[in-house]
Formats: C-alpha cells, sequence, structure tokens
C-alpha cells in the first residue's frame, strides 16, 4: 500500500474550508472526489490544518493511500486537470507509512495581511482585510511579544473549539510592511506572520484582531500579557475576517525558530 503525501495550493474564496461537509464545496471534498476519479476506488484524504471557510493555503499537506502504480507526476497532474481552478496539487511525494500531515507537523507558518490605503482595493478584496488607515507597528510588535513561548492560549480560541487543550506553542510573530508594488508608492500592505507549533481554532484571526485593536490606540499593548493570563476569549480582541489569512507552510522538520516579533 502506497502513501502518498501532496503539497496543496488555493484560493478559499467561495469554498467551504477545508475539511469536508454534507452541503458546500471543500478542499478534502473536491480533492477526495478528483482521487476517486483518478484511481477508481474511494479514498480518504488527510490534511494538516482544517483551515476555515475564505482562508487560503499556499502550503496545505495532505495525504492519501493507494495500490495503484500511477507514477507521482501522474497523480500530480491528472489531480491537477480535475480540480477546479481554485485548487492546485503542487507536489507529489511518497510518505513514510507513520506520517499523517497533521500529528507529525511540528510547526506551521499563517500569513495574514492587512490593506491599509484609505480607498478599498477590488484586487485585494480576497486576500487582505481593508483596514483604512495607518496602524502602530512598534505597540503591535510589543504586545505580541508577550505571546511567544508556550502558554495556555484558551483567550484565544472560539467557543466552538473542540481541542483537548489549549496548550499552544508560538515560535515567532513578525508585523512587516511588505514593498510597494511599483517604485516609490507608499506601502498599502501589513502583514503578520505567525509560527508557532500548532493553532486553536481561529487562534491567529483572534490574535491579528486583538493586535489590530492594539494598532489602532484602542487598547495598550500591556494589555495582551493580561489577556493571555486571564484565559477569557472576552477580553480579547475580534476575529478578523477569514479571507485575510493564508496557510504557507507546515512544518515537519523539528527546528525551532529564533523568536525575534518584528525583525526578519
Amino acid at each position: 500500500m502506497r502513501h502518498i503525501r501532496l503539497v496543496v495550493e488555493y484560493d478559499g474564496t467561495g469554498l467551504s474550508g477545508w475539511q469536508r461537509q454534507a452541503n458546500g464545496a471543500t478542499v478534502q471534498g473536491h480533492l477526495e472526489a478528483a482521487l476517486g476519479r483518478l484511481l477508481s476506488h474511494e479514498v480518504t484524504v488527510a490534511g494538516a490544518s482544517r483551515t476555515d471557510a475564505g482562508v487560503h493555503a499556499r502550503g496545505q499537506v495532505a495525504s492519501f493511500r493507494t495500490e495503484r502504480s500511477i507514477p507521482l507526476h501522474g497523480i500530480r497532474r491528472g489531480l491537477n486537470s480535475m480540480l477546479p481552478d481554485a485548487i492546485a496539487i503542487v507536489e507529489a511525494t511518497e510518505a513514510p507509512d507513520g506520517f499523517h500531515p497533521r500529528f507529525s507537523a511540528t510547526g506551521k507558518h499563517y500569513r495574514y495581511l492587512l490593506h491599509t490605503r484609505a480607498e478599498r482595493a477590488p484586487r485585494w478584496r480576497d486576500r487582505a482585510w481593508h483596514h483604512p488607515g495607518p496602524l502602530d507597528r512598534a505597540a503591535m510588535c510589543a504586545a505580541a511579544a508577550p505571546l511567544l513561548g508556550e502558554h495556555d492560549f484558551a483567550a484565544f480560541r472560539a467557543a466552538g473549539c473542540t481541542a483537548k487543550t489549549t496548550i499552544r506553542r508560538i515560535d515567532r510573530i513578525e508585523v512587516t510592511e511588505p514593498p510597494a508594488e511599483f517604485p516609490g508608492d507608499p506601502p498599502a500592505l501589513l502583514a503578520i506572520d505567525v509560527r508557532g507549533n500548532a493553532f486553536l481554532r481561529n487562534m491567529v484571526r483572534i490574535l491579528v484582531g486583538t493586535l489590530v485593536e492594539v494598532g489602532e490606540g484602542r487598547r495598550a499593548a500591556s494589555q495582551v500579557a493580561e489577556i493571555l493570563t486571564s484565559k477569557d476569549r472576552t477580553r480579547a480582541g475580534i476575529t478578523a475576517p477569514a479571507h485575510g489569512l493564508e496557510l504557507v507552510s507546515v512544518r515537519y522538520d523539528g527546528r525551532k525558530i529564533v523568536a525575534v516579533p518584528g525583525v526578519e
């Protein structure tokens, strides 16, 4: 029995998230349907992250099992010929028998984009949260510092989260301004990159919503440490919209990232 690992990229706009649902198009559902046609047998696909509706990915990892001898490039090309334009297989490789996309992962990297130009930008409407006006990046970095390391993140999880434990580790949080698209243009985007071992449901989006409130001056940077200690979701900020979030990569090497907020 072969165990195949896939790296999947997708635009979450119009999709109901990763996880298979009875009603609604999902990434897992599309993959399983395409694999069923390609391999001529029923397939169950496991994924590294159960991204929500509207969330994007460039490095989602998935795996499945099959006895078919189709070469890896044939699996990749075959799937890409069957999947909708919003989903693409970037890579297909053989995986060890004990590999699991979620439980074997040692780290994940999410990026959240905000568009800060006063006027909305249609080209970013499905990829970044339009938040007109500047944000205090230094204050946001200072607020993020107490979140680094292993903590109980109960204050930063959605009400419907079913995780058995709320202990997670954040290795690094960066708040940066990506370069302008054209020389001379003022920066219009703010990126919040969060790297850690695992995340609770909506954890990154709640962290972002809280940091944005700090950047607006609506709450002091020192309050974030208090929110973390409180374990009370009602004290944290809003849940940032899903469409600004992207799963960049999943790590399996076990190496930790140096924790330097705001610095590449």
